[in-house]
Protein backbone atom coordinates (compact mmCIF):
# COMPACT_ATOMS: atom_id res chain seq x y z
CA UNK A 1 0.00 0.00 0.00
CA UNK A 2 1.18 3.59 -0.38
CA UNK A 3 3.05 5.48 2.35
CA UNK A 4 0.76 7.82 3.12
CA UNK A 5 1.67 11.67 3.04
CA UNK A 6 1.73 13.89 6.06
CA UNK A 7 -0.31 16.71 6.43
CA UNK A 8 0.16 20.55 6.69
CA UNK A 9 -1.20 21.11 10.12
CA UNK A 10 -3.68 24.48 10.06
CA UNK A 11 -3.58 26.83 11.87
CA UNK A 12 -7.22 27.33 11.85
CA UNK A 13 -9.27 24.76 12.77
CA UNK A 14 -11.86 24.67 10.60
CA UNK A 15 -8.78 24.91 7.52
CA UNK A 16 -8.59 20.86 8.05
CA UNK A 17 -11.48 20.55 5.87
CA UNK A 18 -9.17 22.22 2.95
CA UNK A 19 -7.35 19.61 2.67
CA UNK A 20 -10.03 17.19 1.54
CA UNK A 21 -11.07 19.19 -1.31
CA UNK A 22 -10.29 16.71 -3.81
CA UNK A 23 -11.77 14.54 -2.03
CA UNK A 24 -15.23 16.20 -1.52
CA UNK A 25 -14.72 17.37 -5.15
CA UNK A 26 -15.12 13.49 -6.21
CA UNK A 27 -17.71 12.84 -3.25
CA UNK A 28 -19.84 15.46 -5.28
CA UNK A 29 -19.43 14.45 -8.47
CA UNK A 30 -20.25 10.42 -7.33
CA UNK A 31 -23.57 11.61 -4.98
CA UNK A 32 -24.94 13.54 -8.39
CA UNK A 33 -23.70 10.85 -10.58
CA UNK A 34 -26.10 8.46 -8.45
CA UNK A 35 -29.06 11.10 -8.72
CA UNK A 36 -29.24 8.95 -12.46
CA UNK A 37 -30.04 5.59 -10.56
CA UNK A 38 -33.00 6.73 -9.16
CA UNK A 39 -36.29 7.20 -10.70
CA UNK A 40 -36.88 10.04 -12.90
CA UNK A 41 -40.27 11.19 -10.68
CA UNK A 42 -37.93 11.92 -7.49
CA UNK A 43 -34.58 12.84 -8.50
CA UNK A 44 -35.64 16.58 -7.82
CA UNK A 45 -36.74 15.47 -4.46
CA UNK A 46 -32.94 13.18 -3.61
CA UNK A 47 -31.19 16.36 -4.91
CA UNK A 48 -33.10 18.86 -2.76
CA UNK A 49 -31.43 16.61 0.25
CA UNK A 50 -27.78 16.03 -1.33
CA UNK A 51 -27.82 19.82 -1.61
CA UNK A 52 -28.40 20.28 1.95
CA UNK A 53 -25.00 18.36 3.46
CA UNK A 54 -23.48 20.44 5.74
CA UNK A 55 -19.60 20.06 6.78
CA UNK A 56 -19.99 16.13 5.46
CA UNK A 57 -18.29 15.61 9.00
CA UNK A 58 -19.00 11.80 8.74
CA UNK A 59 -17.21 11.85 5.00
CA UNK A 60 -14.29 13.45 6.38
CA UNK A 61 -14.03 10.78 9.23
CA UNK A 62 -14.22 8.15 6.22
CA UNK A 63 -11.24 10.14 4.19
CA UNK A 64 -8.99 11.36 6.99
CA UNK A 65 -9.22 7.38 9.01
CA UNK A 66 -7.89 5.99 5.35
CA UNK A 67 -5.72 9.08 4.84
CA UNK A 68 -3.62 8.25 1.66
CA UNK A 69 -2.35 11.70 1.42
CA UNK A 70 -3.63 15.11 -0.24
CA UNK A 71 -4.31 14.42 -3.77
CA UNK A 72 -4.34 10.88 -3.26
CA UNK A 73 -8.24 10.01 -3.19
CA UNK A 74 -9.10 6.49 -3.49
CA UNK A 75 -12.14 5.87 -4.96
CA UNK A 76 -13.45 2.87 -2.48
CA UNK A 77 -13.45 5.77 0.49
CA UNK A 78 -15.56 7.76 -1.72
CA UNK A 79 -17.87 5.22 -2.34
CA UNK A 80 -17.50 4.55 1.42
CA UNK A 81 -18.22 8.05 2.13
CA UNK A 82 -21.33 8.60 -0.53
CA UNK A 83 -23.08 5.80 1.41
CA UNK A 84 -22.56 7.18 4.56
CA UNK A 85 -23.69 10.27 3.50
CA UNK A 86 -26.67 9.08 2.19
CA UNK A 87 -27.84 7.10 5.11
CA UNK A 88 -26.89 10.20 7.25
CA UNK A 89 -29.21 12.22 5.11
CA UNK A 90 -31.88 9.66 5.26
CA UNK A 91 -31.52 9.87 9.20
CA UNK A 92 -31.70 13.82 8.88
CA UNK A 93 -34.79 13.58 6.67
CA UNK A 94 -37.09 11.05 9.08
CA UNK A 95 -35.49 13.47 12.16
CA UNK A 96 -37.04 16.56 10.51
CA UNK A 97 -40.61 15.09 9.83
CA UNK A 98 -40.68 13.88 13.55
CA UNK A 99 -39.38 17.05 15.81
CA UNK A 100 -41.65 19.19 13.08
CA UNK A 101 -38.54 20.88 12.06
CA UNK A 102 -38.72 23.81 9.91
CA UNK A 103 -35.17 24.90 9.06
CA UNK A 104 -32.46 22.08 7.30
CA UNK A 105 -29.00 24.57 6.54
CA UNK A 106 -30.89 27.37 6.64
CA UNK A 107 -33.18 25.43 3.58
CA UNK A 108 -36.91 23.97 4.16
CA UNK A 109 -36.97 20.64 5.57
CA UNK A 110 -37.98 18.22 3.02
CA UNK A 111 -40.70 17.53 5.09
CA UNK A 112 -41.78 20.98 5.05
CA UNK A 113 -40.71 21.28 0.89
CA UNK A 114 -42.66 17.85 -0.15
CA UNK A 115 -44.56 17.25 3.06
CA UNK A 116 -43.89 14.41 5.98
CA UNK A 117 -45.53 11.26 3.77
CA UNK A 118 -43.65 11.84 1.18
CA UNK A 119 -40.27 12.94 2.91
CA UNK A 120 -40.72 9.51 4.85
CA UNK A 121 -40.56 7.50 1.55
CA UNK A 122 -37.77 9.84 0.36
CA UNK A 123 -35.52 9.23 3.49
CA UNK A 124 -36.39 5.32 2.98
CA UNK A 125 -35.21 5.32 -0.85
CA UNK A 126 -32.14 7.11 0.06
CA UNK A 127 -31.53 3.95 2.79
CA UNK A 128 -32.04 1.75 0.31
CA UNK A 129 -29.66 3.21 -2.14
CA UNK A 130 -26.99 3.47 0.21
CA UNK A 131 -27.04 -0.21 0.90
CA UNK A 132 -27.20 -0.90 -3.07
CA UNK A 133 -24.05 0.92 -3.19
CA UNK A 134 -22.46 -1.02 0.05
CA UNK A 135 -23.48 -4.31 -1.59
CA UNK A 136 -21.07 -3.54 -4.52
CA UNK A 137 -18.04 -3.63 -2.11
CA UNK A 138 -15.93 -6.93 -2.77
CA UNK A 139 -15.19 -7.05 0.97
CA UNK A 140 -18.59 -8.08 2.58
CA UNK A 141 -17.80 -5.80 5.79
CA UNK A 142 -19.21 -2.72 4.24
CA UNK A 143 -22.84 -4.27 3.83
CA UNK A 144 -22.57 -5.63 7.05
CA UNK A 145 -21.47 -2.42 9.08
CA UNK A 146 -23.42 -0.63 7.41
CA UNK A 147 -26.94 -2.23 7.60
CA UNK A 148 -26.22 -2.77 11.15
CA UNK A 149 -25.22 0.87 12.00
CA UNK A 150 -28.37 1.70 9.91
CA UNK A 151 -30.65 -0.52 11.93
CA UNK A 152 -29.47 0.79 15.34
CA UNK A 153 -29.46 4.64 14.36
CA UNK A 154 -33.37 3.61 13.39
CA UNK A 155 -33.69 1.88 16.81
CA UNK A 156 -32.52 5.10 18.54
CA UNK A 157 -35.22 7.15 16.69
CA UNK A 158 -37.70 4.87 17.99
CA UNK A 159 -36.69 4.67 21.48
CA UNK A 160 -37.08 8.70 21.18
CA UNK A 161 -40.30 8.29 19.11
CA UNK A 162 -42.20 5.65 21.74
CA UNK A 163 -40.78 7.53 24.90
CA UNK A 164 -44.18 7.95 27.62
CA UNK A 165 -44.69 10.66 29.55
CA UNK A 166 -43.69 7.83 32.36
CA UNK A 167 -40.29 6.87 30.49
CA UNK A 168 -37.50 7.36 32.92
CA UNK A 169 -35.24 9.99 30.34
CA UNK A 170 -32.18 9.82 32.86
CA UNK A 171 -28.83 9.90 31.73
CA UNK A 172 -28.48 5.97 31.10
CA UNK A 173 -31.51 6.36 28.67
CA UNK A 174 -29.84 9.48 26.93
CA UNK A 175 -26.55 8.23 26.62
CA UNK A 176 -28.16 5.07 25.39
CA UNK A 177 -30.06 7.06 22.48
CA UNK A 178 -27.02 8.73 21.51
CA UNK A 179 -25.03 5.91 21.37
CA UNK A 180 -26.94 4.45 19.25
CA UNK A 181 -28.43 7.36 16.77
CA UNK A 182 -25.00 9.26 16.55
CA UNK A 183 -22.67 7.39 17.97
CA UNK A 184 -22.75 4.81 15.99
CA UNK A 185 -22.62 6.04 12.55
CA UNK A 186 -19.18 8.14 13.34
CA UNK A 187 -17.77 4.97 14.75
CA UNK A 188 -18.55 2.88 11.41
CA UNK A 189 -17.59 5.68 9.28
CA UNK A 190 -13.73 5.57 11.02
CA UNK A 191 -13.57 1.39 11.37
CA UNK A 192 -14.91 1.06 7.75
CA UNK A 193 -12.13 3.80 6.43
CA UNK A 194 -9.26 2.38 8.34
CA UNK A 195 -10.59 -0.73 6.90
CA UNK A 196 -10.44 0.30 3.47
CA UNK A 197 -7.32 2.24 3.99
CA UNK A 198 -5.63 -1.23 5.22
CA UNK A 199 -4.62 0.34 8.67
CA UNK A 200 -4.17 -3.13 9.99
CA UNK A 201 -6.75 -4.45 12.22
CA UNK A 202 -5.40 -2.51 15.88
CA UNK A 203 -5.94 0.85 14.26
CA UNK A 204 -9.25 -0.04 12.95
CA UNK A 205 -10.72 -1.05 16.04
CA UNK A 206 -8.87 1.84 17.90
CA UNK A 207 -10.42 4.61 15.12
CA UNK A 208 -13.68 3.03 15.56
CA UNK A 209 -13.70 3.73 19.02
CA UNK A 210 -12.90 6.87 18.57
CA UNK A 211 -15.34 7.72 16.30
CA UNK A 212 -17.87 6.41 19.05
CA UNK A 213 -16.51 8.61 21.55
CA UNK A 214 -16.27 11.65 19.01
CA UNK A 215 -20.05 10.97 17.98
CA UNK A 216 -21.15 11.26 21.47
CA UNK A 217 -19.32 13.84 21.84
CA UNK A 218 -20.68 15.88 18.95
CA UNK A 219 -24.39 14.82 19.92
CA UNK A 220 -23.66 16.42 23.22
CA UNK A 221 -22.51 19.60 21.54
CA UNK A 222 -25.57 19.28 19.04
CA UNK A 223 -27.85 19.37 21.93
CA UNK A 224 -26.53 22.76 23.54
CA UNK A 225 -26.67 24.25 20.13
CA UNK A 226 -30.15 23.43 20.46
CA UNK A 227 -30.08 26.36 23.48
CA UNK A 228 -27.23 28.41 23.00
CA UNK A 229 -26.87 28.17 18.98
CA UNK A 230 -27.66 30.48 16.38
CA UNK A 231 -30.67 29.84 14.22
CA UNK A 232 -28.76 31.50 11.44
CA UNK A 233 -25.30 30.12 11.70
CA UNK A 234 -26.60 26.54 12.37
CA UNK A 235 -29.04 26.64 9.89
CA UNK A 236 -31.55 24.69 11.43
CA UNK A 237 -34.22 25.54 13.90
CA UNK A 238 -33.86 26.20 17.93
CA UNK A 239 -35.80 24.52 20.70
CA UNK A 240 -37.11 21.75 18.65
CA UNK A 241 -35.15 19.19 21.69
CA UNK A 242 -37.61 20.39 23.90
CA UNK A 243 -40.79 21.00 21.47
CA UNK A 244 -40.75 17.53 20.51
CA UNK A 245 -39.50 15.83 23.90
CA UNK A 246 -36.28 15.26 24.00
CA UNK A 247 -34.66 14.63 27.00
CA UNK A 248 -31.03 15.70 25.61
CA UNK A 249 -27.92 16.15 28.58
CA UNK A 250 -28.45 20.27 29.06
CA UNK A 251 -32.28 19.58 30.06
CA UNK A 252 -31.37 16.94 32.29
CA UNK A 253 -28.80 19.05 33.90
CA UNK A 254 -30.63 21.38 34.73
CA UNK A 255 -33.69 19.37 36.35
CA UNK A 256 -30.65 18.35 38.62
CA UNK A 257 -30.23 21.55 39.82
CA UNK A 258 -33.66 23.16 39.91
CA UNK A 259 -35.67 22.88 42.96
CA UNK A 260 -38.19 20.38 43.20
CA UNK A 261 -41.32 22.05 41.85
CA UNK A 262 -40.04 23.97 39.48
CA UNK A 263 -38.30 20.34 38.28
CA UNK A 264 -41.57 19.13 37.76
CA UNK A 265 -42.77 21.97 35.94
CA UNK A 266 -39.78 21.61 33.66
CA UNK A 267 -40.61 17.57 33.02
CA UNK A 268 -44.57 18.86 32.39
CA UNK A 269 -42.97 21.16 29.47
CA UNK A 270 -40.65 18.24 27.95
CA UNK A 271 -43.34 15.88 28.38
CA UNK A 272 -45.69 17.98 26.69
CA UNK A 273 -43.29 19.42 24.20
CA UNK A 274 -44.49 23.14 26.13
CA UNK A 275 -41.61 25.38 24.69
CA UNK A 276 -43.50 29.21 25.94
CA UNK A 277 -40.72 28.92 28.43
CA UNK A 278 -37.79 28.23 27.13
CA UNK A 279 -36.41 31.71 27.24
CA UNK A 280 -36.41 31.60 31.12
CA UNK A 281 -34.96 27.78 30.79
CA UNK A 282 -32.31 28.98 28.96
CA UNK A 283 -31.53 31.75 31.16
CA UNK A 284 -31.42 29.77 34.46
CA UNK A 285 -29.13 27.09 32.18
CA UNK A 286 -27.02 30.12 32.58
CA UNK A 287 -27.58 30.77 35.97
CA UNK A 288 -27.02 27.04 37.29
CA UNK A 289 -23.96 26.20 35.17
CA UNK A 290 -25.63 24.36 32.89
CA UNK A 291 -23.56 25.37 29.95
CA UNK A 292 -20.01 24.80 31.53
CA UNK A 293 -21.09 20.98 32.84
CA UNK A 294 -22.21 20.16 29.46
CA UNK A 295 -18.89 21.30 27.75
CA UNK A 296 -17.08 18.97 30.69
CA UNK A 297 -19.10 16.38 28.98
CA UNK A 298 -17.91 17.11 25.60
CA UNK A 299 -14.37 17.37 26.62
CA UNK A 300 -14.53 14.34 28.42
CA UNK A 301 -15.60 12.44 25.39
CA UNK A 302 -13.08 14.19 23.47
CA UNK A 303 -10.46 12.64 25.62
CA UNK A 304 -12.02 9.57 25.47
CA UNK A 305 -11.26 9.80 21.56
CA UNK A 306 -7.92 10.70 21.69
CA UNK A 307 -7.11 8.07 24.25
CA UNK A 308 -7.85 5.73 21.75
CA UNK A 309 -5.71 6.92 18.83
CA UNK A 310 -2.82 7.84 21.31
CA UNK A 311 -0.59 5.14 20.10
CA UNK A 312 -1.05 6.58 16.25
CA UNK A 313 -0.63 10.14 17.10
CA UNK A 314 2.48 10.93 15.33
CA UNK A 315 1.20 9.12 12.02
CA UNK A 316 -0.46 10.89 9.41
CA UNK A 317 -4.08 9.79 10.20
CA UNK A 318 -3.42 9.90 13.98
CA UNK A 319 -2.63 13.95 13.46
CA UNK A 320 -5.85 14.38 11.06
CA UNK A 321 -8.04 12.71 13.51
CA UNK A 322 -6.28 14.29 16.43
CA UNK A 323 -7.05 18.11 14.34
CA UNK A 324 -11.07 17.06 14.01
CA UNK A 325 -11.00 16.48 17.38
CA UNK A 326 -9.42 20.13 18.38
CA UNK A 327 -12.31 21.12 15.69
CA UNK A 328 -15.24 20.22 18.13
CA UNK A 329 -13.29 21.58 21.18
CA UNK A 330 -12.79 24.99 19.43
CA UNK A 331 -16.71 24.84 18.09
CA UNK A 332 -18.26 23.88 21.82
CA UNK A 333 -15.84 26.55 23.59
CA UNK A 334 -16.73 29.28 21.02
CA UNK A 335 -20.63 27.82 20.83
CA UNK A 336 -22.47 32.03 21.61
CA UNK A 337 -23.74 31.57 25.30
CA UNK A 338 -26.49 34.49 24.45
Amino acid sequence: MPVPTSPRAPADPLAIFGLLKPHFRALDQFLHGQLEQFEPEIRDMVAYCVDTSGKRLRPALVFFSGWQGEDVVPEPLVKLAAVIEMVHLATLVHDDIMDQADLRRGKPAASRAFGPDTAVLLGDALLAQALHIAAGFPTTAVCRYVSLSTRQVCTGEIMQTLARPDTPRDLRYYRRVIELKTAELFHVSCRLGAHLGESGPEFEAAAGTYGRHLGTGYQIYDDLTDFFGDEAKIGKTLGTDLASGKSTLPLLTLLERLGPADAQQLRREMSEGDTRQIGHRVAQMREFGVFEAVQDAIRSEIDSALRAIAPWSTTPTGRLLGQLADLLTHQATSLRKG
